[in-house]
């Protein structure tokens, strides 16, 4: 019997996780499929249900459920449930288990650039549900400093009480943290600012960066974001989101079927869809 999968969000429409999965559920030869649905918060109560009388196998979970969705399932894991997000739920023994594999496929993307992150002085740019996935993971791994810069300084504030993992931080406001960008090692952005369509956005301006630095951007489209480009232009090593799209759905998709997947290849293909390259400067 074919087994499904899905993701629900909405919208949904530019969701790159259904051809990613597909293709490795066909690489593989497994009898599945993964499809996207769009789900109104109203509804999400009763797509639970129904995903439930389907006996769905597993699914991800993408903006504006994330977090409404965690009292509709049967458990939580302690890292999804710190952050208060979650991405991917699998179906154990007829039992819908959520976890978070934001922060850590992220984690994992950034080991391809920094082997640890130990003794690095991090900035993240915002303070949203990504922010809060990305942040609780990176301090239980206990870099020297994170700070996080935000539009909004107490939703930054809040962010850094609610951490469980002890860590040196501070909440800057976005001027602040512009005035001492070279005091960064690594540059996180995890707003939508500067996804398409509005390309030309970018969160601060980045005349005072550190040329040695790595500046990350979570957005994979497009490839390279108007702060990528300035940062590449001034010397920096550059990171977009598509290693961390990756690696989460990498991580969702071992959590399904205990097979570690090619993540080269699911990175070509993304590529593939966006109709481009990976333009870093390294």
């Amino acid at each position: 019997m074919k087994k499904l999968y899905a993701v629900l969000g909405d919208p949904i429409g530019q969701s790159m996780s259904p051809i990613m999965h597909n293709d490795l559920f066909s690489y593989y030869q497994m009898d599945a499929a993964y499809h996207p649905f769009q789900v109104k918060s109203e509804d999400l109560k009763a797509a639970i249900l129904g995903l439930r009388a389907i006996g769905i196998s597993g699914f991800n979970v993408t903006v504006p459920h994330k977090s409404t969705i965690i009292p509709l399932l049967d458990g939580v894991d302690e890292l999804a449930m710190s952050i208060g997000a979650v991405n991917t739920v699998v179906n154990e023994d007829g039992r819908f288990v959520g976890y978070n594999t934001d922060g850590l496929g992220f984690l994992k993307g950034l080991s391809t650039y920094l082997p640890s992150i130990s003794d690095r002085k991090v900035l993240v740019i915002g303070a949203g549900g990504a922010a809060r996935a990305i942040y609780f993971t990176l301090a239980y791994n206990k870099p020297q400093v994170i700070d996080i810069a935000n539009r909004t300084i107490e939703k930054a504030e809040e962010l850094i009480e609610a951490c469980p993992f002890e860590v040196s931080s501070r909440a800057l406001a976005l001027n602040d943290a512009n005035n001492h960008l070279e005091d960064y090692d690594v540059i996180i952005q995890t707003t939508m600012i500067g996804m398409s369509p509005k390309v030309l956005e970018q969160p601060l301006m980045i005349t005072n960066l550190n040329p040695h630095a790595l500046v990350c951007d979570i957005i994979y489209n497009p490839l390279e974001t108007k702060l990528l480009k300035e940062a590449r232009q001034r010397g920096a090593t550059t990171q977009n989101g598509l290693d961390m799209f990756v690696y989460q759905g990498a991580l969702a998709f071992e959590k399904w079927t205990g097979i570690t997947p090619d993540v080269q290849r699911m990175k070509e293909n993304v590529l593939k869809q966006l109709g481009g390259t990976q333009n870093v400067n390294r």
